[in-house]
């Protein structure tokens, strides 16, 4: 029996995603905030994780941040449900963190409960199929990803980069420079594939 964890706090999106899960043999494991879900993530092992909305404005992407900056969870797949047009300004992700999310799909409510079971059944199915990789493929598969040096000399720009090339899975940032002096140095360094560079910066610029 797979175990599926449901974080949100509205009762009726909570209820009628229960409802739906059990009715396909799943065992649900219900969490309302934050510290709720860390200790049913912990005591329940879940096989996937629906991540809705939850109070104050920013703990879902928090705890998202959580699932994925923690070894043991990190690769536990996650739906992530935002808030609805209406209320978006007030309960859903910003924009900054939509381009950091890292999570295998992106609904936003009102959702049909009875839709998202093939994609999680989908997304289990993956990560079944993901484990049963070798280590030696699991080792190709990360030194082909493309290594990328972004080199600008506004720290605001390099970090929105990150961030785009960050949701990439077969993309790594693998430093940055503030100059073309900076990228050359880099370069030898790193041995990036690709140079992402700026052309006004200061000392030696990107020409």
């Amino acid at each position: 029996m797979n175990r599926i964890l449901i974080v949100d706090d509205e009762t009726q999106v909570i209820e009628s995603l229960k409802t739906t899960f059990e009715r396909q043999s799943y065992e649900v494991v219900i969490a309302t905030d934050k510290a709720q879900a860390q200790e049913k993530v912990k005591a329940a092992k879940p096989d996937a994780i629906l991540l809705g909305t939850i109070m104050p404005r920013g703990e879902a992407f928090s705890l998202h941040k959580w699932f994925k900056d923690d070894p043991q969870y990190r690769d536990v797949p996650q739906i992530v449900i935002d808030a609805r047009e209406e209320k978006h300004l007030l309960r859903g992700w910003t924009k900054d963190e939509g381009l950091r999310m890292e999570a295998e799909d992106y609904l936003v409510k009102p959702i049909n409960p009875q839709a998202l079971v093939p994609l999680v059944e989908k997304m289990l199915d993956m990560k079944t199929a993901g484990t049963e990789k070798t280590v030696s493929a699991e080792k190709t598969e990360k030194t082909d990803r493309i290594k990328v040096l972004v080199a600008d000399d506004h720290a605001i720009i390099r970090d929105g980069i990150r961030a785009l090339l960050g949701v990439q899975k077969d993309m790594q940032v693998v430093g940055e420079a503030i100059d073309g002096k900076d990228a050359i140095e880099k370069t030898r360094q790193l041995s990036p594939d690709v140079v992402l560079m700026d052309i006004v910066m200061p000392g030696m610029n990107g020409l």
